[in-house]
């Protein structure tokens, strides 16, 4: 057996060293580099999140005293929030908002009523000072606030302030629908 093994081996040796040697020879060759490799980041991009309960809609629910008809003194909705916003710059932040209004009644109404809830939009968390708008208000310079600095993390939007448009001796007229809008905006300064 021991024989067999080694007549096989320096049978085979031959062409074992063959491939060895033709392993190490090259031909002409050629190269190109270093190639350089570039990528962007713009830095004007900003985005912001989704709403934590994905619910686009504050409810604010039935906002007067059953028995005066008044605005209720305590009107609330609970809070929105935007998760995942980020901008890679330095950014503007600005709220805007609309009145609530009556849907269904839309011609003038009797006096000592009214059609209209004002109410006062803020946007809080992304910079120092909290964005608001307040619809009653003929300017809202605090609407728009600014960031220094690119970041990431969440903004809060709340309502607050609530009063009826013309007065609070004024009864929000009857309807089943009073609908206003909040808008957040988030854009990279250049």
């Amino acid at each position: 057996m021991r024989r067999t093994l080694l007549i096989l081996a320096l049978a085979i040796a031959p062409f074992a060293m063959t491939g060895a040697a033709s392993a190490q020879t090259y031909g002409p060759s050629d190269s190109a580099g270093p190639i350089q490799i570039t990528a962007t980041v713009p830095d004007n991009i900003c985005t912001i999140g989704d709403l934590s309960d994905g619910d686009n809609l504050f409810d604010v629910g039935v906002m007067i005293d059953t028995t005066t008809g008044l605005l209720l003194s305590t009107l609330s909705a609970p809070p929105k929030v935007l998760t995942g916003t980020q901008c890679g710059a330095p950014s503007q932040l600005t709220i805007s908002a609309t009145q609530m209004t009556a849907q269904a009644f839309t011609t003038t109404p009797p006096n000592g009523f009214s059609r209209g809830v004002d109410y006062t939009a803020t946007a809080s968390g992304w910079t120092t000072v909290d964005a608001s708008y307040a619809t009653g208000d003929a300017a809202n310079a605090a609407a728009t606030q600014t960031r220094d600095t690119g970041g990431s993390g969440q903004i809060t939007i709340s309502l607050s302030d609530f009063a009826t448009a013309g007065g609070p001796s004024l009864r929000p007229v009857a309807d089943d629908t009073y609908q206003g809008a909040i808008v957040v905006t988030l854009a990279a300064i250049s």
